[in-house]
């Protein structure tokens, strides 16, 4: 089973990196992929910053990719998150599971994308539309919820 998990800075395609994946495998029945952007809040963001402890948010996420595999018959994972300053409209993270069947890439991409916004090392700071700087990001109850449930 494959598992690649990428923390960067630069901008990247979810739809390739998901395709990246499966290209060329006869073995996959099933590809399940999540993306999340970067939004405005209405007009009032005008950037998100993330920052993160490097080489322990790789960790975290590659054990939470571990976990999913223990879990799910999966034929492959991918995890990419930015990093630095994301503009509204940017990518922020694609989560892609590749499985012989529906039921298991479903429930791994939802798994893993709970665990992301509740467990891995990330902070986030708002940039406001108006130039000034926002708040760092609260984590929501709601985030909490999801990841009990698993």
């Amino acid at each position: 089973m494959i598992v690649e998990v990428r923390i960067e800075s630069r901008l990247f395609d979810p739809g390739e990196e998901a395709a990246r994946l499966v290209a060329g495998r006869a073995d996959v029945g099933a590809l399940v992929s999540f993306a999340g952007y970067c939004r405005d809040e209405g007009g009032r963001l005008a950037a998100l910053e993330l920052d993160h402890y490097p080489g322990m948010a790789e960790d975290e996420i590659a054990r939470i990719g571990a976990e999913a595999a223990g879990r799910w018959a999966l034929s492959g994972l991918l995890v990419v998150h930015r990093h630095g300053l994301i503009r509204p409209g940017e990518p922020i993270v694609v989560v892609a599971a590749a499985s012989a069947h529906r039921a298991s890439a479903f429930a791994a991409t939802e798994f893993v994308m709970d665990y992301l916004k509740t467990r891995a090392p990330f902070w986030k700071k708002e940039h406001l539309a108006d130039g000034s700087e926002g708040e760092w990001v609260a984590p929501k109850d709601s985030d909490e919820a999801a990841t009990r449930r698993w």
